[in-house]
């Protein structure tokens, strides 16, 4: 027999011996597969843990890039959810303000309480990529409703500045209109000159019905215009002597006379208290001072309650 190993193999029933003949090539042959198959095997192993743990490693920074992604576009969508609710409270403002009732910028549906924003306490949150579908769907959201809010605001803000312009040009016209109506005692330098012949019938210095009002003045005292409006007249006028007649633009007409000087010329406008003349005795007077007449529509009217500002009956008629 030549050198190597034998195996028998006997069943335990049966009679046929089963014999296995190996050499010493053959059993290093085998162990060398085997060591073969065993290094195969170990570096298949070796493989799969290297590139398992490469996923892993990959797959947990993805997930932190996730989350710090989710984290910033979370952060935008609160802003702009502040944003937009600063719009809200600034357009329901406005509309107080002016009034507007106006169909609200609020879309139904759209508040924050309605689609509430995704949670951003931990990795493995982020880790569904329905996350980024959720705060996607939020903040397209948000961007339509503000751009809806914006727009209300605009057209708010487009409302309001011509509600103020008309609030203004209506308080504008009213202060030309009180500008224009006499309301202030025209003789003297401080305004204050008495009364020294009332509106109506007098015997003295002779029977008359008197139009206007004496007010007393020294001589060469200013005189003042009791509106604003144009000058007429200025000139000498018979028995009022010096005259100077301004008409006011809405019916009033003012006329000062028995002037010693007319300081305006015929066609200039004047301001209220603005001065116009000096005192004096000229025409039919006895004496110094300033008749002081206010026509209305062509009628004479009673100066005095006009004396120290627009009579309440005026006033209560321009509202």
């Amino acid at each position: 027999m030549k050198s190597g190993y034998l195996i028998k193999i006997v069943p335990p029933m049966g009679y046929r011996v089963f014999r296995l003949e190996f050499s010493k090539r053959h059993i290093v042959f085998a162990t060398v597969l085997l060591l073969l198959a065993l290094g195969g095997v170990g570096g298949t192993y070796a493989w799969t843990i290297a590139h398992a743990e490469a996923r892993v490693h990959e797959l947990r920074s993805l997930t932190s890039d996730q989350h710090d992604r989710l984290k910033k576009i979370d952060a935008q969508a609160a802003e702009l959810d502040s944003q937009l609710r600063a719009l809200r409270t600034q357009n329901e403002q406005i509309r107080r303000l002016i009034g507007d009732r106006g169909k609200s910028s609020n879309p139904a549906g759209s508040t924050s309480a309605s689609h509430p924003k995704p949670r951003v306490d931990g990795a493995q949150s982020f880790a569904r990529e329905d996350a980024f579908d959720v705060v996607a769907a939020r903040i397209e959201r948000l961007r339509h409703d503000s751009s809806r809010v914006r727009t209300d605001g605009d057209r708010l803000r487009g409302v309001a500045l011509r509600v103020l312009n008309m609030h203004r040009l209506e308080d504008l016209a009213r202060a030309r209109v009180l500008a224009s109506i006499p309301s202030l005692n025209p003789a003297g330098n401080a305004g204050n000159a008495g009364i020294a012949s009332v509106f109506g019938w007098r015997v003295i210095p002779w029977p008359e019905f008197h139009k206007g009002v004496d007010l007393d003045a020294d001589y060469g005292e200013n005189v003042r215009a009791g509106a604003a409006g144009t000058v007429i007249a200025a000139a000498y006028d018979g028995g009022y002597g010096n005259k100077i007649e301004i008409d006011h633009g809405n019916g009033y007409h003012t006329w000062y006379c028995h002037l010693s000087k007319i300081d305006v010329h015929l066609g200039q406008y004047v301001k209220k208290a603005e001065h116009i003349a000096l005192v004096g005795s000229t025409g039919a007077s006895t004496g110094p001072h300033l008749h002081y007449q206010i026509m209305l529509d062509g009628a004479p009217v009673d100066p005095v309650p006009f004396l120290h500002g627009v009579p309440d009956r005026v006033l209560a008629s321009l509202k």
